[in-house]
């Protein structure tokens, strides 16, 4: 395969390391770098669930914000605007979603984990580098609340991550950065559970239509960084 901008082969991902507990008040934290996009995911454990969950469950939810200096230009912050950018709150709904696709509300019991992701530094990616940081918090949290028999078992029923993959100048590549995300002809985010199981899926033919076909390609491309991604995630855990 021809090598990118960045020297990485059309299927390799970004260079990713995940270092957790690097919050000692969060019940579960984990700085995730892929490249030059870095995201602080944090998870907190509230003993109340909202008013819409059954009784005797649980609720995971996430929220998510990009510093000013996180791009390329200051941005103003969410707060100053009086408002959630509609961005920050498509993305924090899609993290949230991801995560409780993997959570066991009943065994949870009625309390709420909230996954806040703040993006440090961003080159692409950001919303799925926080779902696949976001698991590892909230991984880190589950455990947190076994080891005090706040739980009679782990809530969590399986894995997920999340990777980007598009068509740039008629090529497919996994885990766009910024340059590439820029210019691509079709962008889709993929979000994956440890058994191969769709979560969600996000295309979009910017700069041109795309065929099933295409599409099957980019999550089978997808499919092959979430494992690598899912591996990665693990051996954070460990050290964690």
């Amino acid at each position: 395969m021809n090598e990118r901008t960045d020297g990485r082969r059309a299927d390799e991902l970004r260079p990713v390391e995940i270092i957790p507990g690097v919050n000692k008040f969060a019940e579960g934290s984990c700085l995730i770098r892929c490249g030059n996009t870095h995201v602080l995911c944090t998870a907190s454990v509230e003993d109340r669930a909202p008013r819409h969950v059954p009784e005797g469950e649980g609720w995971v939810t996430a929220e998510y914000s990009m510093l000013p200096r996180a791009n390329r230009e200051r941005s103003r912050r969410d707060v100053s605007k009086l408002k959630l950018a509609p961005r920050s709150a498509e993305i924090q709904r899609l993290i949230g979603r991801s995560l409780r696709a993997v959570v066991d509300m009943e065994a949870l019991g009625p309390r709420t984990i909230t996954i806040d992701c703040d993006v440090l530094q961003g080159d692409g990616g950001t919303r799925t580098a926080s779902v696949t940081g976001g698991y590892v918090a909230l991984a880190l949290a589950c455990r947190w609340l076994e080891e005090r028999g706040m739980v009679s078992r782990s809530p969590l029923t399986g894995q997920v991550a999340a990777v980007s993959a598009g068509i740039v100048e008629e090529r497919l590549l996994l885990d766009l950065c910024y340059e590439e995300d820029s210019h691509a002809q079709v962008d889709l985010n993929c979000v994956m559970t440890g058994d191969g199981r769709l979560v969600e899926l996000q295309g979009t033919g910017e700069g041109r239509p795309f065929t099933v076909a295409e599409q099957q390609q980019l999550v089978e491309l997808c499919a092959k960084g979430i494992a690598e991604l899912q591996t990665i995630q693990r051996a954070a855990l460990e050290k964690g």
